[in-house]
């Protein structure tokens, strides 16, 4: 039993240990010696991971999921976590929940171990594709149809599932696709009892889960203000403690580095969220516009506010599929005038595997993309042109051919010898490696009825349990945005008392496809009007037009004082399918954080 800070009541103590797949082995290590640790969550499925879970599939049925889970996380800290009684939730079962419910049983057993493990299906979509197709489904992004060859095809399932499981015993708990934050919200729920119609509750839940479901970035990994957090080699991996009624408060294992503060917290709050008003779950639409953050102690922030209406009667569907291929080569290029050195070794490069292409009838690249690392190409007509000795000229192609690559990719070390002085060739990886040619993986979304996926189970011990899902609502109505279409207007110069916004606010941008959110939080609550007054919809589009094909909507936060801007068509197809340096809109803040804003 833990005692949050600020209040007597009972709460239960959930560490987030995991980010995403990769992530580092700090995390499990910190939360399972933390004390008063009752439950450790992680979060493996980023929305193209399952693409390359398909692949792994396809070489061998029995892969699939999550082999970090196994190898790195339980291998280090399962015995530590049985004997403190830590209980585990994953949806490190990928497309494969089974299988790494049996992997996790055999580790175990080398172990010495004998953790009582539930698995959890009905996420799998793929047979239902062929008959959403023949009814012509779209993507409800762009809406494209749906391609041929879809490798997996898998629905957001939500809590309840875990909540279950939990509840039937199971020490460690397996999904497959779920909505990130719903393994916290599962415990949640099965430790006090919250029902499926406590939207409210059902929202705070959800909220915690969102702060934990990446990792350090609630304790100061990402922050804008950088510089101010202590030893990022020993960051602190998140906990909430989180009370019946819904509140909680986050903090970090003593003595680590990184720190938790209402802007670290509220950055991640705000992290990939659209519509702040209007944001969608499979057991509740949640309301963060009103939700507030406080500074209760040392690393601690105290959450409240989040409200919730019941879900819609759909899930939400993401389907992945190749699209040929993808070789991205970099090249480093050293000595006086560095960049225009770099920038014509990209154009020479192209020029000579397009010329070798047509001598062999092969057709053109699909997609080409040159950037200089080191010139700021990607802040477009913002960018300060540096007089560097250093760059690097980096050169992304895609092509319906793997051979058409593998050509490209074997020419890519020839400007070491062949183009300008002081370049390197070989790839970042090895000095006489080549550009590695790989899948090219795109989504295709859609929503679709509930009712027709089956029920999921819940399958532990070799018995299987169905949890019936409510249908839900009619579709939740979005949250009043200000818009700005792709025509927005020009930027105004820059007015002679001016500071850059990052003076006045933090930022945090995150992706949701092809989609960006970038949220700007006032560092004074005063400043707000201001913030409101400058940022306008078609300010922000138009600073930002060289990246945003889309439109710009801008919802108000005033709970955080924040305005938080949703910026379609952003991303250049987002995930791999984009070829910018940066794909998943990573640094859109930080650029967005240099735009002038007038004072008076």
């Amino acid at each position: 039993m833990n005692q949050d800070p600020t209040s007597s009541q009972r709460t239960v103590r959930i560490g987030g240990a995991c980010a995403f797949i990769g992530d580092s082995l700090t995390g499990p290590r910190q939360l399972a010696h933390a004390e008063g640790m009752q439950y450790l969550v992680f979060d493996y499925l980023a929305e193209m991971t399952l693409s390359s879970f398909a692949q792994a599939r396809k070489a061998d049925p029995s892969r699939g999921y999550a082999q970090d889970f196994i190898d790195v996380a339980l291998r280090e800290v399962l015995a530590v976590c049985m004997a403190r009684g830590i209980r585990l939730v994953a949806n490190a079962g990928g497309l494969n929940p089974r299988g790494c419910a049996a992997a996790i049983e055999s580790l175990a057993r080398e172990l010495g171990c004998a953790p009582r493990v539930a698995f959890i299906e009905g996420d799998d979509a793929l047979e239902l594709m062929p008959a959403l197709a023949a009814e012509g489904v779209r993507d409800f992004y762009d809406g494209t149809p749906m391609p041929a060859g879809i490798d997996s095809a898998n629905v957001y399932l939500g809590a309840l599932p875990i909540a279950r499981a939990l509840a039937l015993g199971a020490d460690i708990v397996v999904t497959g696709r779920i909505v990130d934050s719903a393994t916290t919200l599962g415990i949640l729920m099965h430790e006090f009892g919250w029902r499926a119609d406590q939207h409210d509750l059902l929202a705070a839940g959800s909220l915690a889960g969102h702060i934990l479901e990446c990792g350090p970035q609630a304790t100061g990994g990402i922050f804008t203000d950088w510089e101010t957090v202590p030893q990022w080699e020993r960051i602190g991996y998140p906990f909430v403690d989180c009370g019946a009624d819904g509140r909680f408060t986050v903090g970090k294992p003593e003595g680590t580095g990184g720190c938790v503060t209402v802007a670290t917290v509220s950055e991640q709050i705000l992290y990939e969220v659209g519509d702040p008003g209007c944001y969608v779950l499979p057991d509740v639409v949640c309301d963060f516009r009103s939700v507030r953050v406080s500074q209760a102690g040392i690393d601690r922030v105290r959450v409240e506010g989040a409200r919730g209406v019941p879900p819609p009667p759909t899930y939400k569907l993401s389907a992945s599929w190749q699209d040929g291929f993808r070789c991205i080569a970099q090249l480093s290029v050293f000595g006086t005038d560095a960049v225009p050195k770099a920038r014509r070794t990209g154009e020479a490069l192209l020029a000579r595997v397009r010329g070798l292409l047509a001598d062999k009838g092969w057709s053109d690249f699909d997609k080409v993309a040159i950037t200089v690392l080191g010139a700021e190409d990607g802040y477009g007509p913002h960018a300060k042109t540096p007089s560097l000795r250093e760059a690097m000229a980096r050169v992304a192609v895609t092509h319906a051919s793997r051979e058409a690559l593998e050509l490209f990719s074997r020419e890519a070390r020839a400007p070491g010898v062949s183009f300008a002085p002081g370049t390197t060739s070989g790839s970042a990886l090895t000095l006489n490696g080549r550009a590695a040619v790989e899948p090219r993986y795109r989504l295709f979304s859609c929503l679709v009825d509930k009712r027709r996926l089956p029920v999921p189970r819940v399958m532990m011990g070799g018995t299987s349990t169905e949890v019936p899902v409510p249908v839900g609502g009619e579709p939740p109505p979005a949250s009043d945005g200000v818009r700005a279409g792709p025509s927005a207007a020009p930027p105004v110069a820059a007015p002679s008392r001016a500071v850059p916004l990052i003076s006045l606010a933090h930022g945090r941008s995150g992706d949701k496809g092809d989609s960006s959110n970038i949220a700007v939080i006032a560092r004074r609550p005063e400043d707000l009007p201001l913030l409101r007054r400058e940022l306008t919809p078609e300010r922000v589009r138009a600073y930002l037009a060289h990246l945003v094909r889309g439109e710009v909507i801008r919802y108000e936060v005033p709970g955080l004082n924040a305005l938080n801007f949703l910026l379609t068509g952003a991303l250049d197809g987002g995930g791999p399918t984009s070829l910018r340096p940066d794909p998943m809109g990573k640094g859109m803040a930080q650029m967005l954080l240099d735009m002038p804003v007038q004072l008076e």
